[in-house]
């Protein structure tokens, strides 16, 4: 029996698609494509002898190298040899790529998803040349993605998978829509992290509204356990704190312009006084930006120095999600059915993200406060590239799952808004390829001996023109080349399994693989069909 959605419901059930939509064509390994258009009869992958990648103009962000006429080596899913073409031999049976005229870049990472669904974030990806994913709230689902694609039965990226958020008691996010862990003391928050790793989370997953205490707390027991712990910096906690006490990495721009203000002190006043109840997700934002605005208005570039400097001197990640913010930042100007990439998502995704921009974003904003908020953008850009300039690290992230943003596709648009607030294009590919692998401790991003072989052939040089990371011809992953015509093959099946999703879903779903912001439930989670 199915029942139709209300618009609470319909989120509900775009975020259960991934779990309940089942397989389709998209879902399986591709076959290796030939140069040319052609494909492989059968999905082996490369030959025994390996791929030899000719006459390429190599980008190394690693290095900051750019090597022209160079041959790639490929053997399996590593990288053998890289040199100079015609000083490289290339081994008998060898399926060879002429790259002449072309650019060769590492594969691409997002740092920062919340997955939708099986069938279209790991193929989105790989069309992208997306070919590492950090997953900021762990699901069943996207356990069992990864699963199946390190078998070699599901093409897509290589996942790196989160815990589900630990925040603070109350939370800001609806029980009904998110498994939250809320947690109220330094016990429960150490419970927290044991339940969370004997899930098999990579790492743990903080947020915004953990108290200081539970927050240490956190921090002992992954120091304790000898697992990590990123995201969010909670509100009432300073950035640098949270640099000192060892957090990965920190999503958004949203905490780390509170340590740079002239009047520090009288914000952390007004935070300490936020109230909110649980579920009020949209409160959160009403109160928050005040806060920032005041922020932006105090801002000190000599006490963002010295902040950034400790940032720098702890390596601590900066995930700016500056295409997150941008729509975030000008909401009542985003329209997802204008935008051509929306094809690829089902209905009820789609629906999802309505409700979400609808019922998060916007709730609680007057139209009045519209340029305000879009003035916080700018901003923002300015702190990143002040960031950078500072030597802390940044990594690509673009908080796939929520409104305006789209898998794969938005990395390009991140990567543009780096090169906006002062990144050259160089460092703009660092963020997106090397700081992510040197941060996993992978073998990923970068073209060189004994790396994994995921790459990028472009057709036109990104150093250039940033935006020219879209102009794809082919795509290396895990040592399978994809042509230009097996990436357009992998977009149709994209396209042609979100059309064929129902925008009904069954009463009580079960499950949901991500948040339209920030998180996701695991799979099991009861849900009404209808409130």
């Amino acid at each position: 029996m199915t029942t139709k959605l209300s618009r609470r419901g319909m989120l509900v059930a775009g975020l259960a698609v991934g779990a309940t939509a089942g397989t389709s064509s998209v879902a399986t390994a591709a076959p290796a494509a030939k140069p040319g258009g052609g494909s492989v009869a059968d999905s082996s992958g490369p030959s025994d002898a390996g791929t030899a990648f000719t006459s390429a103009t190599v980008i190394d962000p690693a290095s900051g190298q750019v090597r022209p006429d160079t041959t790639v080596l490929v053997r399996g899913d590593t990288i053998t040899e890289v040199g100079r073409s015609g000083q490289v031999r290339v081994p008998a049976g060898a399926t060879v790529v002429d790259l002449r005229g072309r650019f060769l870049i590492p594969g691409l990472a997002d740092m920062h998803t919340h997955g939708l669904a099986e069938q279209v974030d790991p193929a989105l990806c790989v069309a992208n040349g997306v070919t590492t994913v950090r997953e900021m709230s762990g699901t069943v689902a996207v356990h069992d993605w990864r699963r199946r694609i390190e078998a070699g039965t599901l093409l897509g990226p290589r996942y790196t998978i989160g815990s589900r958020i630990v925040d603070g008691a109350p939370t800001v996010w609806d029980p009904m829509l998110l498994s939250v862990l809320s947690v109220a003391d330094a016990a429960q928050a150490r419970q927290a992290v044991r339940q969370v790793v004997a899930e098999g989370a990579d790492f743990v997953k903080v947020y915004s509204r953990l108290s200081p205490p539970a927050y240490r707390a956190v921090a002992a027991e992954c120091r304790r356990l000898g697992v990590a712990f990123a995201g969010h910096c909670p509100d009432a906690v300073p950035v640098t704190e949270a640099a000192e006490l060892g957090q990965a990495s920190v999503e958004h721009m949203f905490s780390t312009a509170f340590d740079t203000s002239s009047e520090e002190a009288r914000i952390r006043a007004r935070i300490a006084q936020i109230r909110l109840e649980t579920g009020d997700y949209s409160g959160w934002f009403k109160a928050i930006h005040p806060v920032e605005w005041t922020a932006a208005h105090t801002y000190s570039p000599a006490k963002a120095r010295r902040v950034f400097d400790r940032l720098a001197g702890r390596r601590t990640r900066q995930v700016p999600t500056l295409a997150m913010h941008y729509w975030l930042d000008n909401a009542r100007a985003l329209d997802l059915s204008a935008d051509p990439r929306a094809r690829y998502l089902p209905a009820p995704i789609l629906a999802g993200l309505q409700y979400a921009l609808d019922e998060l974003y916007l709730k609680d904003r007057s139209p009045d406060e519209d340029a305000e908020w879009a003035a916080m953008f700018g901003h923002r850009l300015r702190m990143v590239g002040e960031l950078h300039r500072a030597g802390v690290p940044i990594m690509v992230g673009t908080d796939v799952g929520t409104c305006g943003l789209f898998p794969g596709f938005s990395v390009h648009d991140e990567l543009r808004f780096l090169v906006d607030a002062g990144l050259t294009p160089m460092a703009a590919l660092h963020a997106a390829t090397a700081e992510p692998a040197s941060f996993l401790g992978a073998r990923t991003g970068r073209i060189a001996r004994n790396r994994a072989a995921d790459l990028v052939v472009l057709g036109a040089n990104p150093l250039t023109e940033i935006g020219n990371t879209t102009r794809i011809e082919a795509v290396v992953v895990r040592g399978r080349y994809l042509d230009r015509a097996a990436l357009d093959r992998l977009l149709r099946g994209v396209a042609e399994a979100a059309a064929a999703m129902s925008e009904q879903a069954p009463e009580g779903t079960v499950a949901a693989v991500g948040c339209p912001c920030h998180g996701g439930a695991p799979a099991g989670t009861r849900v009404p069909a209808a409130a």
